[in-house]
């Protein structure tokens, strides 16, 4: 019995220093409130993207540490995944090492140009209809053109990432995916609906790659990236924001799209970004405008007012309007509500 005792505390023991040496959380956010566009119905929807996640790390020893991310994205006001036909773990789903030498992992996310452009946008990335992030602040590029129906514009799956460690407030950020095919729809591009540039479900001619590098000094920070998607159209962006005060941020961006490998007509596009955030306690104040040309010839122009009234360090209420004029000008409102878990 005493040999027994012995051995049930001995994997006790052991099991509480490895409860110690990894963790798991669960996290995520709700949102949800009314939106209006010119000429459409009140409709019940987001302003951000829904988020159920569970991440966690492991340390093995000598400052290396093993690391996992899914992550869900859903529409709470159906109750199902977002789109309805996105993949479960639509934002992120990635396994990876972290070190001195950076972070590795392997998966699915978003890619190094994505993920590092949200930070220079007025909306802070937010996809609200009022914001930037999914069109202008891309220059109304897709990082995803050959994947899916329905899938989002700014992940790339079966990929390498890497975040290299930040030195002196400067960091590189690198996304190589593979050429496997994922159940595309044919691209014609330059050839024909006999002959398409791309056919359906057919791997691809190169791999995908995104790099970003971004410095950070006191009240500045700024961006450069450049990326080439699956059907090789290739964007370059610079980026930059100035906190004018503690209360104030700037963010300015510039971004050239070319899609001169499936474009025979007006392949370049080019837009920039304007946009300031101004807290004053609970409230924050957004603003934004841009332009995109061609977009097709004509020059879009937006202009976009947010605002935000924090109740808590994890819930605040939100009210959006913002102006799009193209070949026709689209007025949109909306407000709701953000919850953090």
């Amino acid at each position: 019995m005493k040999n027994k005792m012995v051995s049930f505390l001995v994997l006790a023991a052991a099991a509480g220093v490895a409860q110690a040496q990894s963790s798991v959380s669960i996290y995520g956010n709700i949102d949800l409130g009314v939106s209006k566009k010119t000429g459409g119905t009140t409709v019940v929807g987001r302003r951000d993207n829904n988020r159920l996640g569970f991440r966690g790390t492991e340390e093995l020893g000598d400052g290396l540490k093993a690391l996992f991310q899914l992550e869900i994205r859903y529409d709470p006001d159906v109750g199902t995944i977002e789109g309805g036909s996105r993949p479960l773990f639509q934002g992120q789903s990635r396994v990876g090492l972290q070190g001195s030498f950076g972070t590795l992992r392997f998966g699915r996310g978003l890619t190094a140009f994505q993920d590092s452009s949200a930070a220079f946008d007025p909306w802070r990335g937010v996809p609200s209809t009022a914001g930037f992030q999914t069109d202008l602040t891309v220059a109304g590029y897709t990082s995803q053109p050959l994947d899916p129906a329905g899938s989002s514009a700014n992940r790339w799956s079966n990929a390498v990432f890497y975040n290299s460690p930040e030195v002196n407030g400067a960091q590189i950020n690198v996304t190589v995916a593979s050429k496997e095919a994922l159940g595309n729809s044919a691209l014609i591009g330059r050839g024909t609906a006999a002959a398409p540039q791309y056919p359906a479900n057919s791997p691809l001619k190169s791999n995908p790659y995104s790099v970003s590098a971004t410095y950070k000094t006191g009240p500045y920070a700024a961006m450069l990236a450049a990326e080439r998607n699956a059907a090789e159209t290739k964007i370059w962006s610079v980026a930059g924001s100035a906190m004018a005060s503690p209360a104030l941020k700037l963010t300015a961006s510039y971004q050239r799209q070319d899609q001169g490998a499936t474009l025979a007509r007006n392949p370049v596009t080019n837009a920039w970004v304007t946009g300031a955030n101004y807290t004053m306690g609970a409230e924050t104040f957004l603003f934004g405008y841009g332009q995109k040309q061609p977009d097709g010839v004509v020059k879009t122009k937006q202009v976009g007012l947010g605002w935000e009234h924090s109740l808590s360090a994890r819930t605040y209420l939100y009210a959006d309007a913002g102006n799009r004029k193209a070949a026709t000008s689209v007025n949109f409102y909306g407000g709701g509500i953000f919850h953090r878990f």
